[in-house]
């Protein structure tokens, strides 16, 4: 009976790959941190870094693998001794990635990969036993990964490339210290296809469109989000803190891909009030409030139902601490229905992590021309 139910689940493994063009592919990593800080100079070191990914070519049995020529789509398990310093230790880290074709020609394609997992720090800060770390607060931390490649077929089933990679672990401030690791690599990749390739979809029928998707409406979207996130801050005034934010987005789709718009963000940072209590006997005090008001230009690039936000903007109103005015947010949304979102969202300022959040969004949609177009 054992053997049986082995067999039967061997048959529906080796199915499920080979209907999906799976690749196993490894690369090897050379590189060191970018010291972003002065008190990162320590760790100015060369250090080699493994990954190990299982990745699927698409071929066109979605309407979106069309769209973006046929991405990879993969998951990542990296490691690296991050120079063998003992007060930050190795790394691993597991992340989902999407790799874009920017240019393809016959055998040859220039990508751009960009990942978004988690990562395991082996040595975080403690003010006892290993206070020279202050890079890290947790164990736990974001790990994103952005990668430019050349690649090349050298075979039905195998693949060669080239590739420049950085990879970022942070925890969004939700512990301090939080100055985050920036790690530059060169590195060079080997992927087999684990049966022969499917053939790219070329000239057959789409497949469905689905009602969340772009069917060529003109129409202005409102999008409303509300997130909340906690910030950890008791290393520095033993204390933690509560954010709630509040986006609204004005947007317009151009395309199957893309929409382009302005936003409005407020956001009550309790860590801000803390500090302007603190200042209340100074005469700026109560000409400020901790509530700060942005305004933004936005992109955001949809994939079906999963879609990636992109925020620059300034604040406008509010006490600005030490980080200044210009600020930077990258969210991922996930439509929940045709209108109801999650969202999760990082904010910055100038490349440093503000905080992390997740939330619920709501948007509208107001039609002015209903026409609909055939993509």
């Amino acid at each position: 009976m054992v053997l049986c139910s082995l067999f039967i689940y061997n048959l529906k493994a080796e199915n499920i790959i080979s209907k999906n063009n799976i690749q196993l592919e490894t690369r090897l990593h050379y590189g060191f941190l970018l010291s972003h800080h002065l008190e990162l100079n320590r760790y100015n070191s060369h250090f080699p870094m493994i990954e190990i990914s299982l990745q699927k070519s698409t071929f066109g049995q979605k309407r979106w693998e069309k769209k973006y020529d046929y991405p990879l789509l993969g998951i990542s398990l990296l490691y690296t001794d991050l120079g063998a310093y003992e007060e930050i230790g190795n790394a691993y880290a597991a992340f989902p990635y999407i790799n874009f074709h920017l240019y393809r020609k016959n055998d040859n394609c220039i990508n751009f990969r960009i990942g978004l997992g988690l990562a395991w720090l082996e040595n975080k800060f403690d003010n006892i036993v290993n206070y020279k770390n202050f890079a890290i607060g947790s164990h736990l931390n974001i790990a994103a990964n952005l990668q430019f490649e050349y690649r090349r077929k050298l075979s039905k089933r195998l693949t060669v490339s080239f590739a420049t990679t950085l990879t970022h672990f942070s925890n969004g401030t939700t512990k301090t210290p939080n100055y985050g690791l920036n790690i530059f690599t060169a590195n060079l990749g080997l992927s087999y296809s684990l049966y022969e390739p499917k053939r790219k979809g070329g000239n057959m029928l789409l497949p469905e469109l689905y009602t969340y998707e772009f069917d060529g409406r003109k129409y202005i979207e409102v999008n409303f989000i509300l997130l909340a996130s906690n910030k950890d801050m008791t290393q520095s005034v033993g204390e933690r803190f509560m954010v709630y934010a509040s986006y609204l987005n004005i947007m317009k789709q151009v395309s199957y891909k893309s929409k382009f718009g302005l936003g409005i963000d407020i956001t009550a940072d309790l860590s801000d009030k803390y500090f302007l209590e603190l200042q209340e006997n100074s005469s700026d005090y109560k000409s400020y409030s901790y509530m700060k008001t942005g305004i933004n230009g936005a992109y955001e690039l949809v994939l079906s139902r999963l879609s990636f936000l992109f925020n620059v903007g300034i604040y406008v109103g509010g006490k600005i601490r030490k980080q200044g005015d210009a600020y930077q947010r990258f969210s991922l949304k996930y439509l929940l229905n045709r209108n109801l979102t999650a969202n999760f969202a990082l904010n910055a300022h100038a490349g440093t992590a503000d905080y992390i959040g997740l939330g619920i969004g709501y948007r509208f949609k107001f039609i002015y021309k209903r026409e609909i177009k055939h993509y």
